[in-house]
């Protein structure tokens, strides 16, 4: 059997990509799998990386401003959209997949528009709570879709009636627990762990919020909190050493029960650690969050289309799976408040911690695949 899977531009939209793609490799090895996307997106490294065949098409999205400059690149945008159908019916009559599969971004939109006009069978899988622009459309014409949340059922006017599948999680992030994380991370059994970050980049307004915070726990040894800044905060880690924060590292300080990195490689561990958790709110944290049962302080991320992360956020939010502060409310002093509230409160903590591990769905791969495998006939 031949799969064609369409996707690019984020790791959101990759990472389940090739988590599916894996998952059918690994069942039905004789499967010949395929990915379009973009040179110049992180797919160009990422699919190649993992394995599989990769071929692309030029294809950018349409700018809302009514600046000069965007009205040129909506101008470009169009020619390239009509290059990359031909450019996606080229690839696709070539390959002539049994299944083509669209995970989000705009390469999904011409690849899957060609799909369905050859009479391919086709779906695709949205990952966030509000459905992007490519997925409301692609879900009028495809067989299948698929989503990670029921809240994005109402969003969108489907062929047919949507799947919730979930969103697969990382293999090494199931595999963890928190007694094995905290013996690794040398955390007392009796004590509460804060993890917070903000993505790999990290997010200026959590640092700014998280300073003084930190400071505090560093002081009173009150609670464990491990914190990464980020790549692009680096000037944090001297603003802690001006604190009294020790380096053990040129990317790692320490003081007290606190913990500042540029960055967290074993997000494995601290999350399994953890007994709270503080970030963003996109679709694959959060169904990592939910897979391992940890209550969080979301804080949606306001510069993403359509919002998404938000609406990622109140899924859980409004299932009392997690706590929210937008952007535009936080500050050391609630942000302080909330986590007051959570570590002061056992029964909160634990209800929260439920609600999360009830929402998640741990075999996702399969029952995408599952949908994919139906549709070859």
């Amino acid at each position: 059997m031949k799969f064609l899977f369409a996707t690019g531009g984020t790791a959101g939209h990759i990472n389940p990509a090739l988590a599916t793609a894996s998952y059918i490799r690994e069942v039905k090895p004789d499967s010949e799998i395929m990915f379009i996307g973009t040179a110049d997106h992180m797919e160009a490294r990422l699919v190649p990386e993992a394995g599989f065949e990769f071929r692309t098409i030029e294809i950018s999205g349409f700018k809302r401003s009514l600046s000069p400059k965007a009205i040129a690149d909506n101008v470009s945008t169009v020619f390239k959209l009509v290059k990359s159908e031909r450019e996606s019916k080229k690839i696709i009559q070539d390959f002539k997949p049994d299944v083509a599969i669209g995970f989000g971004g705009y390469v999904s939109g011409p690849v899957l528009d060609e799909a369905v006009k050859l009479g391919i069978p086709s779906c695709i899988h949205e990952q966030n709570a509000f459905p992007g622009i490519t997925n409301k459309q692609l879900a009028k014409k495809v067989d299948r879709v698929m989503l990670t949340v029921e809240d994005a059922k109402k969003h969108l006017d489907a062929k047919n009636e949507p799947v919730v599948t979930g969103l697969p999680v990382r293999g090494e992030i199931l595999g963890k627990d928190r007694e094995s994380a905290r013996n690794e991370l040398n955390i007392p059994s009796d004590k509460k762990l804060v993890l917070s970050f903000g993505g790999s980049l990290g997010a200026a307004p959590l640092n700014n919020a998280m300073f003084d915070i930190l400071v505090k726990h560093a002081e009173d040894n009150s609670v464990y909190h491990i914190h990464s800044v980020g790549t692009n905060g680096k000037d944090y880690l001297d603003k802690f050493e001006e604190q009294g924060f020790e380096r053990v590292s040129d990317t790692v300080l320490k003081k007290g029960t606190v913990e500042v990195r540029l960055y967290i490689d074993d997000m494995d561990r601290c999350m399994a650690a953890a007994n709270l958790v503080i970030g963003r709110a996109g679709a694959s944290s959060l169904s990592e969050i939910e897979a391992m049962g940890k209550a969080s302080i979301l804080i949606p991320s306001p510069y993403v289309a359509e919002n998404h992360q938000f609406h990622n956020a109140m899924a859980l939010v409004n299932r009392n799976a997690a706590r929210i502060i937008e952007e535009k409310d936080l500050s050391s002093e609630s942000l302080g408040a909330m986590l007051s509230e959570l570590l002061g409160d056992d029964e909160l903590l634990f209800e929260i911690e439920k609600n999360a591990k009830d929402m998640a769905i741990l075999n996702s791969r399969e029952r995408i695949a599952d949908i994919i495998f139906s549709l070859v006939k």
